[in-house]
């Protein structure tokens, strides 16, 4: 990823660009997080992310249809708990900003019940008035659109969680003039 610059309404404001995978459970555990880290101009070490081994397992459906996390690739992995802290401190303070944030929220706020963002950006809707009639909102057509550089998650396709964030991101640098 090169450094790419966010719109100047969000130049003063630390950001956390947000995305999850879960087991396909109910309730869903997180199984992959990563938070891209805005305090200025992008770079590629702002991304961190985890896999995380869920209590319950993996459902297969959700392993072959959205994002191709296996129970295997987790067996290794440390649980929820022993992330917890890192995730909430990287989250502490800053404005998320997720596709769909409604659902991002809900889930991160199940498994870190203090966190509490100062403010939530949903880069849907905010696609949806950006680039009205678009045929699809789904985040690698949101990243193609965007026209970003995806070289720095290789190894990571669609519904991977890195992967995905960058679509938040292609909506929020692209809508610099509606903000």
């Amino acid at each position: 990823m090169t450094s790419i610059s966010f719109p100047n309404a969000l130049r003063e404001r630390q950001l956390a660009v947000v995305d999850v995978e879960g087991n396909g459970q109910n309730p869903p555990e997180i199984i992959e997080i990563a938070v891209l880290l805005v305090d200025g101009p992008m770079t590629p070490d702002a991304l961190r992310s985890w896999l995380i081994r869920p209590q319950q397992p993996v459902s297969s459906i959700v392993t072959r249809k959205v994002h191709g996390i296996t129970n295997a690739d987790l067996a290794d992995c440390p649980p929820w708990a022993e992330v917890a802290q890192e995730i909430e401190e990287a989250l502490c303070g800053r404005v998320l900003v997720a596709h769909n944030a409604t659902v991002e929220r809900r889930v991160l706020a199940a498994h870190l019940p203090d966190w509490n963002p100062p403010l939530v950006l949903d880069t849907l809707r905010l696609a949806k008035t950006v680039w009205a009639g678009l045929g699809s909102y789904a985040l690698d057509k949101l990243i193609e659109r965007g026209e970003l550089d995806t070289n720095s998650i290789a190894g990571q396709g669609y519904h991977r969680a890195g992967y995905d964030n960058l679509g938040g991101v292609a909506v929020a640098v692209r809508a610099d003039h509606r903000w």
